[in-house]
């Protein structure tokens, strides 16, 4: 069995620190680096850039919505036409720093309320994947597990992998559980490792509820910005290893 492990990186700006990305890209296989709209600056980016080329790490771009202040993390009322272009210019700007420091970038997984909107839009889901599609059809679409972001890559004829939390609650429907609500972070790193072993091997995940749903993962998620997130990934490749579980790149 073969897992990708992924992290959200790059996603400080100005004099604001977020996330332990030196620390974490030693145990990742692919990062997904913020593009400056949600988080992130032109420094933070080429630096990103260079540090995961150092570690021998698959680059992604990080789209986000246009709001530092909620980090991506609010919903906005935004047509297929708008958010096209808004991937569009993000995986321009990463590409940048990808071709300046001689890196093929690899995927792009959207981040945060464009990343939610879109498992569950058709619409905004298909206007993703032609926006990565006519900037470049041999990237990946990281997308979550069972959603129309996935459904919407294999209709324009992009790849795309399935991505799973290790570190969110599940709704019953698959969908993430809203960070407003009690319960959407798993702080326990037993708890999210152990789920992490049983999406892997046996394709389920208790969802909030109690019910099991069935997920099939390609890649496996830790948020970077959690404060546990140098100790849980750390462990969970330890065990992934110990379960005989390769952790490759997409």
């Amino acid at each position: 069995m073969k897992i990708d492990l992924n992290c959200d990186l790059g996603e400080s700006f100005g004099n604001y620190k977020i996330g332990m990305d030196e620390e974490v890209i030693k145990f990742i296989s692919s990062a997904n680096i913020a593009c400056g709209f949600h988080a992130s600056d032109p420094l933070v980016m080429a630096k990103t850039v260079v540090l995961a080329k150092e570690n021998g790490v698959k680059v992604g771009a990080h789209p986000g919505f246009p709001d530092l202040v909620g980090f991506g993390r609010r919903s906005m009322n935004v047509s297929p036409v708008e958010l096209k272009a808004m991937v569009q210019y993000q995986i321009g700007a990463l590409n940048a720093f990808c071709k300046a420091n001689g890196v093929k970038m690899n995927h792009v997984k959207p981040h945060g309320a464009m990343y939610n909107m879109a498992a569950k839009d058709p619409e905004l889901a298909i206007a993703i994947a032609e926006g990565i599609a006519e900037v470049d059809s041999s990237l990946i679409l990281l997308g979550l597990s069972g959603s129309q972001m996935l459904a919407g890559a294999k209709k324009v004829g992009l790849k795309c992998a399935a991505e799973v939390f290790a570190d969110r609650s599940y709704e019953e429907d698959g969908s993430l559980v809203a960070r407003t609500k009690p319960g959407a972070v798993i702080a326990d790193e037993n708890e999210g490792i152990e789920r992490v072993i049983k999406m892997i091997k046996f394709h389920k995940v208790k969802s909030v509820t109690g019910k099991e749903i069935e997920i099939c993962p390609d890649s496996i998620c830790v948020h970077g910005d959690n404060p546990k997130a140098l100790n849980f990934v750390r462990i969970i490749r330890e065990r992934l290893l110990g379960e005989n579980i390769q952790i490759e790149s997409l």
